[in-house]
């Protein structure tokens, strides 16, 4: 579990509650079912509009990545790397084929698959800058779902007060509607501009974090590859895998 995502979401809705209250606004004021329904389902709408279904599915179920990120390979790819480094040089590239079984990485077992095939390293390179590209762009159309979700959410929210005042405006002869409408009215821009800046623009900034770090992995591997293929010394390698452990 990642304590700073759990403690950003309680200090960002901590501000709002509080300030509200130190205010002398009622906290119960804030808790608007219209309001909520607007922005939330006319925002998810929205983003369905612009995204695949499957791209959409695939950044929703990254959100787990907020609170429970994928744990660090690096400490592991090195030790990977260096096994293979060595058998390579050693017992030849075809040496390194049971390791690709034993591999639940799909970029690895590919890697490993062209070092084995005896594909020409400057190919090889090629074939696997492709599959990083090919990666990073499917995880980021993902992540745009929530750049999406906080660009429509403050706009919707802004809908939602026009919705609220035009309840207000049809019923000026009765008084006792007025308080709700106007309440669904600035609630809605509330949630809106709310959910953009204290929810979706945070996950989206740290999904493209997550997403960075396993291109970076991906590409050193690429070159880890290459070398191996290449018939480098090993000291390329273990330079390799020092940038691997050093990155910040």
């Amino acid at each position: 579990m990642d304590r700073a995502s759990v403690a950003g979401i309680f200090l960002a809705l901590a501000g709002l509650l509080v300030g509200q209250a130190l205010e002398g606004g009622k906290l119960s004021s804030l808790v608007q079912p219209a309001a909520f329904a607007i922005v939330v389902i006319g925002t998810v709408g929205a983003v369905l509009l612009q995204s695949e279904a499957p791209t959409f599915m695939r950044g929703v179920r990254m959100l787990r990545w907020v609170f429970s990120p994928p744990p660090s390979q690096r400490a592991a790819l090195a030790r990977e790397i260096a096994v293979w480094g060595l058998h390579a040089r050693r017992d030849g590239l075809l040496s390194l084929e049971k390791y690709m079984a034993v591999n639940k990485d799909k970029f690895v077992q590919k890697g490993l698959r062209l070092v084995v095939d005896g594909i020409a390293p400057d190919k090889l390179r090629s074939l696997l800058e492709m599959e990083v590209t090919a990666y990073e762009f499917g995880e980021r159309q993902a992540v745009k779902i929530w750049e999406a979700a906080a660009g429509y959410s403050p706009t919707i929210g802004i809908l939602g007060a026009v919705l609220g005042l035009i309840h207000v405006m049809e019923n000026l002869s009765d008084p006792g509607k007025l308080g709700s409408g106007i309440a669904v009215a600035f609630v809605s821009t509330v949630y809106g501009v709310g959910l953009a800046n204290m929810f979706f623009y945070p996950i989206a900034n740290k999904l493209k974090t997550i997403v960075a770090e396993r291109v970076t992995q991906y590409e050193i591997l690429t070159d880890v590859f290459h070398d191996i293929a290449s018939g480098d010394h090993s000291r390329v390698i273990e330079e390799r895998v020092a940038c691997l452990l050093s990155r910040p």
